[in-house]
C-alpha cells in the first residue's frame, strides 16, 4: 500500500479547523485534523509535506513523522508541527483501517473501557474566528450548552447541572480579562473579586463534589501568577492550568513552589524534547498533551510514557475539533496514567455532529473510544460539497494542486 494523494478541507463556518485526508492506492482514506492558522497549515501540507509522502508506505508512521520534522520548525507547535500532527493522525487512522483494529489496540490495547471527563466551559462559538485566543474571541452567547455564558452569569447552577449529568469536573477562566488589561503584570483584589466569587458560589452550591479547574492561559508573569494562585487556594481548585507560559525559564517551578495547587501544563508544547524539559522542571502535576499540536499520536504516546516514568498523570487536551477528541480518547483508553479526558459539551453535543460521523461517545460523565477500525471517525459526505468548503488536493506530482 502506497500514499498517492493528500487533500485538505476547510469549512467556512469553522475557519480555524483544518482536515487532512491521506489517500492510498488501495482506496483507503485516513483522516487527520489540526487547529489554528488553517490556511498557513494547508499551504505547508501541500508545498512541503505532501511531496515527501508520495510513494511512502503509510504504515511507516515513525519514519514519516521524523521525515516531516525538517531543519527548522521541528520545535514548538507552529505551522510545521501542526501539519505533521494532522498527517500523523491520518496515518494512524489508515493503519487501523488496514489492520481492522481500533487505534487504541495499535497503541497497546485498552487499559480501561471508559475514561472520566471534565467539561471545559466554552460555548459553540468559542475561539471560532481566526483572531486567536483572547477575550474578544470568546463568542459568548446564550443558549443550550452555552457554558461560557453560564460560567460567567450562573456558575453555581452550571455546576449543579453538570453534576446531574454525571460530570464531576469543570474548567473555567474567570481572570483572563484582568490579565489582558495589565498584560499579566498586576491585579488588585477588587479586579479579581468577580472571579473569586464564581468559585465561591460553586463551592457553596455543590461543595467539593465538583472538581474545579482554573484555566489561566499562560497570561500572567511569575509574581502575579503566584499571587493569584495563593488567592485561589481557599477554594481548593483541582488544578491551575498554564499559570505562566511553559517556555519561561523555570517559570512553572517558581509558581508551583509558591502554591499548594496542582499545576497542569503542556497543551501548547510541540515535540518530545519540550515535554521532557517540562517534566524535568518538576512543576507540572498533570501533563495536558494535545494530539493535534504536539506531533500527533506518535509523539503523544511517548509523552504519556515519559510522564508515566516520572509518576505524573496525563489529561489529553480537547477544545478544538472532533478528530482531536477521537484521537485523544484512543490515547486515553490505552495509556494507563491518563487521569481524565477534557471535553466541551457545546462541541460534542453540538457542532461536532455537523462535520463528522462516528467519533468518541460521551455519556454520563465518561467517554468511550470508537471500536471501529482506525480512529472510528469520518467527515460527513455533505461537508465536502457544502457551500464555503475549500478542498485542495495534491496527487503524485507536488505541483498538481487543484482548488475545488
Amino acid at each position: 500500500m502506497k500514499i498517492n494523494g493528500v487533500d485538505t478541507v476547510r469549512v467556512a463556518a469553522f475557519p480555524n479547523l483544518l482536515y487532512v485526508r491521506v489517500h492510498t492506492d488501495e482506496g483507503l482514506v485516513g483522516l487527520g485534523e489540526t487547529f489554528y492558522g488553517s490556511e498557513a497549515v494547508e499551504r505547508h501540507v501541500h508545498s512541503i509535506a505532501a511531496p515527501r509522502l508520495f510513494g511512502e508506505d503509510p504504515a511507516r508512521i515513525e519514519h514519516i513523522s521524523k521525515s516531516l520534522e525538517g531543519y527548522v520548525g521541528y520545535a514548538g507547535s507552529g505551522v510545521e508541527t501542526r501539519a505533521r500532527s494532522a498527517i500523523d493522525l491520518a496515518l494512524w487512522d489508515l493503519l487501523g483501517q488496514a489492520t481492522g483494529q481500533p487505534v487504541y489496540n495499535l497503541l497497546g490495547g485498552a487499559t480501561r473501557e471508559e475514561i472520566p471527563i471534565y467539561n471545559t466551559c466554552a460555548g459553540g462559538l468559542y475561539v471560532n474566528s481566526s483572531s486567536g485566543q483572547s477575550v474578544a474571541n470568546w463568542g459568548v452567547r446564550e443558549g443550550l450548552y452555552e457554558d461560557l455564558h453560564s460560567a460567567i452569569t450562573r456558575p453555581a447552577e452550571l455546576a449543579r447541572e453538570l453534576l446531574d449529568q454525571g460530570i464531576t469536573g469543570m474548567k473555567i477562566w474567570p481572570f483572563d480579562a484582568v490579565a489582558e488589561a495589565s498584560r499579566g503584570t498586576d491585579f488588585s483584589r477588587r479586579q479579581i473579586a468577580d472571579g473569586l466569587h464564581r468559585l465561591a458560589s460553586i463551592r457553596e452550591e455543590v461543595g467539593m463534589d465538583m472538581n474545579v479547574m482554573v484555566e489561566l492561559h499562560g497570561l500572567w508573569d511569575v509574581p502575579s501568577a503566584s499571587r493569584l494562585l495563593r488567592a485561589l487556594e481557599e477554594f481548593e481548585p483541582y488544578w491551575a492550568e498554564d499559570p505562566v507560559r511553559s517556555d519561561i525559564s523555570r517559570g512553572l517551578s517558581r509558581v508551583a513552589a509558591a502554591t499548594s495547587i496542582r499545576i497542569a501544563a503542556g497543551e501548547t508544547l510541540g515535540g518530545l524534547p519540550a515535554f521532557d524539559r517540562l517534566l524535568e522542571e518538576e512543576a507540572a502535576g498533570v501533563v495536558t498533551v494535545d494530539t493535534t499540536w504536539c506531533g500527533g499520536l506518535t509523539v503523544a504516546r511517548k509523552v504519556a510514557a515519559l510522564a508515566e516514568a516520572k509518576g505524573i498523570p496525563v489529561a489529553p487536551h480537547d477544545c478544538t475539533g472532533p478528530v482531536a477528541l477521537a484521537a485523544c480518547v484512543h490515547l486515553s483508553t490505552a495509556a494507563p496514567n491518563v487521569l481524565v479526558q477534557e471535553t466541551v459539551r457545546a462541541a460534542y453535543a453540538g457542532w461536532y455532529g455537523s462535520l463528522v460521523e462516528g467519533g468518541a461517545e460521551v455519556t454520563d460523565g465518561v467517554v468511550r473510544a470508537p471500536s471501529a477500525p482506525g480512529l472510528g471517525i469520518r467527515l460527513r459526505d455533505d461537508v465536502l460539497s457544502r457551500e464555503g468548503t475549500t478542498i485542495v488536493t495534491s496527487q503524485v506530482a507536488a505541483s498538481d494542486l487543484i482548488d475545488a
